[in-house]
């Protein structure tokens, strides 16, 4: 009779307590999830930016050391001119400073401005990149910065030749950029050591051995690893039907090609009116164009582009007629952004031979006498603003 009467008294109980329970059974999940979104969780690990933010980091960087280098080294050339004569021997004021470091000071500014990724201030620290998401700058911006002339002469063509190995690597326009870059700093290595008395870096691009045939060709010969990755595939494509990307690569090389027959038709009339010194580095020049030339209608068939026929003449301004060493300089500067145009649309070791000819063509340009600019074989329109009170970079000569 007890145990009726307590399984009675439970079962007139448990209906009354059953809200209860609920709520604290509520109650108790959501504490749980109070706990487990309050609990920080383990930030993801960050990704790993792309070669070609990692390069642009890289020479933002590198290019931003050097510049303090040169701004140090050009304020000291200048107080060190306030206690000399009143005048140097050339007629500047004593306080001008040595012009090779301030235009060595100017290109670092301009292509210091160029390698600003979107939202980066010239004003922001070396290590902001690293905030927003960006590739970290290498640890060896953190190195200490060259003394002497000397230093920052040998720090500049290391730079250049970096830019140049990272260049082949990146991505198009990236690419192009870094060539750019890389070109210039090696060819003002060359005008800081002769501007202030100290050796020489070595400053030559040696071009690869490009060789080979248009795959619908040889559609049964071997196909390299290299030229596998370079040449554009036609597995999917009509024959004669070329890809995208091909139709572009080979609109460059025929600008190419067109460029240097111009240029050496440009020689050809030259060397009637220079004489002495100029008149044989004209002649050498010449057949390194005709090599040029050749080279360039070859990547055309390697590519499967059809090579533009070389015509008898072409047309010079007047001015070249009148002062044709001068002309020769502006043919040279002509070519940058035509094998800018053909680094940006190539790949492997044609983009090695684009940037082995516009080095090339820079060092001509400086050599007769042009301007090649901070950052050759880009179109100078979208190039940065000169900074207020900066005199433009003269080349070398």
């Amino acid at each position: 009779m007890k145990d009726d009467t307590r399984e009675k008294r439970w079962q007139d109980h448990f209906p009354r307590s059953l809200p209860r329970y609920v709520l604290l059974v509520c109650l108790a999940l959501v504490v749980v999830s109070l706990g487990v979104v309050l609990t920080p969780a383990s930030p993801p690990e960050p990704a790993i930016p792309p070669f070609s933010e990692q390069a642009r980091a890289a020479a933002l960087a590198e290019t931003r050391q050097l510049l303090d280098a040169g701004s140090q080294l050009g304020t000291a050339a200048r107080a060190d001119s306030k206690d000399g004569p009143a005048e140097g021997a050339d007629g500047r004021p004593a306080d001008a400073g040595n012009p090779a470091i301030d235009r060595t000071v100017t290109l670092l500014t301009l292509q210091a401005q160029a390698l600003l990724a979107p939202g980066e201030s010239p004003a922001d620290p070396a290590g902001a990149a690293s905030a927003s998401g960006r590739a970290t700058p290498p640890a060896a911006s953190a190195a200490p910065l060259p003394a002497t002339a000397a230093g920052l002469v040998a720090a500049l063509a290391g730079s250049g030749r970096q830019r140049l190995a990272d260049a082949a690597k990146a991505d198009g326009g990236m690419a192009r950029l870094l060539a750019a870059v890389g070109t210039a700093q090696l060819l003002q290595a060359s005008a800081l050591a002769a501007g202030t008395g100290t050796a020489a870096p070595a400053a030559d691009v040696t071009p690869p051995q490009v060789s080979g045939t248009c795959p619908s060709q040889s559609a049964t010969a071997p196909t390299t690893e290299r030229q596998a990755a370079t040449e554009p595939s036609t597995a999917a494509q009509p024959e004669g039907e070329p890809t995208a990307a091909a139709s572009s690569l080979g609109g460059a090389l025929a600008s190419a090609a067109r460029t240097e027959a111009q240029t050496i038709y440009g020689y050809q009339v030259a060397l009637t009116r220079l004489g002495g010194d100029a008149a044989k580095s004209a002649a050498e020049e010449l057949a390194h164009h005709d090599a040029l030339l050749g080279a360039v209608e070859s990547l055309s068939r390697l590519h499967c582009s059809a090579v533009p026929a070389r015509e008898a003449g072409y047309a010079l301004a007047p001015s070249f007629l009148a002062s044709p060493a001068a002309g020769l300089g502006d043919l040279e500067a002509a070519a940058l952004p035509v094998y800018g145009d053909l680094v940006a649309l190539s790949e492997g070791a044609t983009r090695q031979w684009a940037i082995a000819a516009l080095f090339g063509s820079a060092k001509r340009a400086v050599q007769w006498g042009a301007d090649s600019g901070a950052l050759p074989g880009l179109d100078r329109a979208s190039m940065p603003t000169r900074p207020a009170g900066e005199t433009p970079s003269q080349p070398a000569g």
